[in-house]
């Protein structure tokens, strides 16, 4: 008797999440492994007087999110997050990580006691005792079930239109492994596994970080030398905290795309090096060239820095990371622009 199909849902619709529901909707059809429809959990809102899940429903596509792109029809958009999830065995966590706690919180009581998770999001949980943990454990804890995670260059209207990239899955279990693979893998999007999931979903956090330096550096006019000494000093420290904090990881996980690669694609093409630009051009806060540039999209770089210091503060460290220290103060107006220059200057790389 063969194994019953497995049903998979989707957490998140934004491009990304719209961009994993595009892949995922085309290659479900090619296995006999899994149940054709896939279920999008999309926070309802309305664009040009219609429902999104509607439009999504009706017309296939994310005209909000991802325009441009097609789902195939068996990608069914849901706003409830509970009946999304309903009966499925492998849960795609695809949200702004300032979400994930709350849509847990959510669905914890109507999860399968044998499903597991995929966490694409990239940044660190903090909790109201201020203490940091990995969005993966988070969404382990209150689920109660094994959560991996994909992270790499992908910038995702890019892996929408098929050109190649490659991602990273963290998974130590080799079954699990290979069915989020066949989900996701396709002849333009290349999946490699390995086992430091820790390792790997920090390096999709500290990178935005990083990235909103390479922001400043461009908004202040520096050049391409000034701004590869911030992808150096900020991989440096990148390295360190993981090494510091994460031992035990396979060294050569930083040259995989989750590592060096996500490094430069965001530190040139992301939404956290162009909004970080306008910030030091404009003179806007955050907050407000957020709603002004990314459609409703959230920014990842400044919350990832506030959540590191709260972990470095944790652990008496906040003075061994000067980079992120100075993006963290400059996206709180405590420094000037200009103070990113001093830390590079400064930094411990060169004392």
């Amino acid at each position: 008797m063969s194994d019953p199909l497995k049903r998979v849902a989707i957490v998140g619709s934004g491009n990304w999440g719209s961009t994993i529901a595009k892949i995922v909707g085309n290659n479900i059809t090619k296995f006999n492994t899994f149940e054709n429809e896939i279920r999008m959990y999309v926070f309802e809102e309305m664009v040009n007087g219609r429902k999104l899940t509607e439009i999504i429903n009706e017309e296939h596509e994310n005209v909000k999110y991802l325009p441009g792109f097609k789902f195939t029809p068996n990608v069914v958009a849901y706003p409830d997050v509970v009946e999304a999830v309903k009966d499925a065995d492998i849960l795609l966590f695809v949200l702004p990580h300032q979400f994930v706690e709350r849509a847990c919180n959510a669905i914890k009581s109507n999860v399968k006691k044998n499903a597991f998770a995929v966490s694409f999001s990239k940044g660190f949980y903090v909790g109201k005792d201020k203490r940091v943990d990995l969005l993966s454990s988070v969404i382990s804890r209150l689920l109660e079930i094994p959560c991996y995670v994909l992270m790499g260059a992908n910038i995702a209207t890019e892996v929408a239109a098929g050109t190649f990239c490659e991602a990273t899955v963290g998974s130590r279990n080799y079954e699990h492994g290979q069915l989020i693979k066949g989900l996701i893998q396709t002849e333009e999007f290349r999946i490699v596994i390995k086992p430091d999931i820790e390792v790997i979903e920090v390096l999709g956090a500290l990178k935005n970080i990083v990235a909103v330096a390479a922001g400043f550096s461009d908004g202040l006019g520096y050049g391409d030398n000034t701004k590869a000494a911030v992808i150096r000093l900020g991989l440096k420290e990148m390295v360190k905290f993981c090494e510091e904090f994460f031992p035990g990881h396979h060294p050569q996980i930083f040259l995989e795309s989750c590592g060096v690669a996500d490094l430069v694609t965001t530190c040139y093409g992301g939404r956290n090096r162009k909004v970080a630009a306008a910030f030091v051009k404009t003179g806007k806060d955050i907050k407000t060239l957020e709603e002004e540039m990314l459609n409703g999209q959230k920014l990842q770089g400044p919350d990832a820095a506030a959540e590191v210091q709260e972990w470095l503060r944790d652990k008496g460290q906040a003075n061994k990371f000067p980079l992120f220290a100075a993006v963290h103060e400059i996206c709180e107006r405590r420094l000037e622009p200009t103070a990113l220059i001093d830390a590079l200057r400064h930094h411990p790389e060169f004392w």
